[in-house]
């Protein structure tokens, strides 16, 4: 997630590399901890990964999503939630709290969650949208561990028992899914699918089927999401349309106002990232 307008002083913890449970590929936890006189103010924008927020302790966080101009804002309370891919425009509020963000690749949260992909793509839904009753558990567990790298081995376990138990998405579907990470969004969708012996329409069929977004959709939020960290970084538009495989900057200008709803100039006074994979986490 992105967050403009978190107070200082945020602790953010890393598994250790060896937490005791099996790991599962295409997962990322972090351990975050605002303290009270910090606050959260947070802009959720698309990325390739679903989010999943475990509430540990705190106060409820509240969320308002703009479901558009008839329809008005939808604001509820909540200790625990899941962001899709492309949440529409969200914000998430709150005070002192102490929480676990998992990012679930596409591939990963096909195989550990309830929800189908298609319905998760364009939601921000409760924890009980994604295991129900099992959630619900998880969550009390997490609430009487002692330490962060309990908790992280407590949800290792816990996907890694789904993952076994849940579907396995299409190896071609992994292969296509690895490739545009790998080339950061920069394919040719009849290229994936010739790769694969699948014809485009089967390839197009499977893939969105599986993950929840069409092969090109998630090629441009692989891209956008490379940019959107260079801009974070303060990189400048030209430089980064270069850098994360846009024709041209008015090509960066139109994705980034698709996915957000403003310019890249307008990103960069927005975001800053608390991500667990930059450097200033640690482990415990």
């Amino acid at each position: 997630m992105h967050s403009d307008g978190a107070g200082e002083g945020w602790s953010i913890v890393r598994p250790a590399r060896h937490t005791g449970a099996p790991a599962l590929a295409g997962v990322r936890m972090a351990g975050y901890r605002c303290p009270e006189a910090g606050g959260l103010d947070m802009q959720v924008f698309p990325q390739p990964f679903l989010t999943v927020v475990l509430g540990i302790e705190g106060p409820p966080l509240s969320v308002e999503r703009d479901r558009g101009r008839a329809r008005g804002v939808d604001r509820r309370a909540v200790s625990s939630l899941a962001a899709g891919p492309v949440p529409g425009p969200t914000r998430v509020r709150g005070a002192s709290f102490a929480c676990v963000e998992l990012r679930l690749s596409p591939v990963a949260a096909y195989s550990v969650l309830d929800a189908a992909p298609v319905d998760l793509h364009s939601a921000v839904a409760g924890l009980e949208d994604l295991w129900g009753g099992h959630g619900r558990r998880l969550s009390e567990q997490l609430a009487g561990a002692g330490t962060w790298q309990e908790r992280f081995a407590l949800i290792e376990t816990f996907l890694a028992g789904r993952s076994v138990r849940g579907p396995a998405a299409d190896a071609e579907v992994v292969a296509c899914w690895s490739h545009i990470v790998a080339r950061r969004g920069r394919v040719r969708i009849g290229e994936l699918a010739a790769a694969t012996g699948w014809s485009r329409k089967r390839l197009w069929s499977r893939f969105t089927a599986q993950l929840g977004l069409t092969p090109k959709r998630a090629a441009m939020l692989v891209r956008f999401h490379c940019a959107a960290r260079r801009i974070a970084a303060g990189a400048d538009a030209a430089q980064t349309a270069l850098a994360c495989g846009y024709v041209d900057q008015s090509h960066l200008h139109r994705d980034v106002r698709a996915f957000t709803g403003g310019t890249p100039s307008a990103l960069a006074r927005t975001v800053s990232s608390l991500d667990p994979d930059a450097d200033g986490g640690r482990t415990e």
